[in-house]
């Protein structure tokens, strides 16, 4: 009898203790976090933007920084600015395939058209046109059509799976349309046209220059 008393007498404690305890615990919870963002909303605000960022990071690739900057002192833009239109478009080109549901291709997705020139016959609509293999990465042709196309590495061919071709092009496309001159919020959105775009890669462009100032 005494054992089922005190069986009994826990088990009311238990209740007891979710009915009042748990609550009022999550009554205090919030009411410090109340509190602290009170006294530190840009704290607060920071640590939720930051935090997504910081978990599911990638690795910056130090050793490309040698194309980026080729690449970007070719055509007068930051290297940074290159480097961050690589992290939002292919995650430094560890997305696989390289190529988008669109049709998007290679290490800094351009579309077809784009790459190759909108003026080719075959090019309209959204830009994936039906321009034949050997065309696509043939400079004569591209200089014809006048796509953003170039050949980085001097082999006789502008591939945008190449990421030497691929940058080089990006650098080509982003200093025409603005970057060359300081307008790099004209340039991106004109790569990508979506101000979140614009957001996400302002948002790397700052975050390199600061962390590979002087380089």
């Amino acid at each position: 009898m005494k054992k089922k008393k005190k069986s009994k007498r826990l088990n009311r404690l238990k209740i007891w203790f979710l009915i009042v305890l748990f609550p009022a615990a999550v009554v205090l919870t919030t009411l410090f976090i109340v509190v602290f963002y009170l006294f530190n909303p840009i704290t607060v605000v920071n640590t939720l933007k930051e935090t997504p960022q910081q978990l599911f990071e990638i690795e910056f690739p130090e050793e490309n920084i040698p194309l980026y900057q080729e690449a970007a002192n070719e055509y007068g833009i930051p290297w940074t600015l290159l480097a961050a239109h690589h992290r939002i478009e292919t995650k430094f080109s560890t997305m696989d395939p390289l190529l988008s549901p669109v049709g998007a291709e290679g290490h800094l997705q351009f579309m077809p058209c784009t790459f190759v020139g909108w003026t080719h016959p075959t090019c309209s609509g959204k830009g994936q046109g039906q321009i034949p293999e050997s065309e696509k990465t043939d400079p004569e042709v591209i200089a014809k059509y006048g796509g953003y196309g170039v050949d980085g590495n001097g082999d006789g061919v502008a591939d945008p799976f190449n990421l030497s071709d691929a940058l080089y092009s990006a650098a080509n496309y982003l200093s025409k349309n603005g970057a060359a001159d300081g307008d790099l919020e004209r340039a991106i959105f004109q790569y990508n046209h979506s101000d979140k775009y614009v957001e996400d890669i302002l948002h790397y462009y700052h975050l390199y220059e600061e962390q590979f100032q002087g380089q």
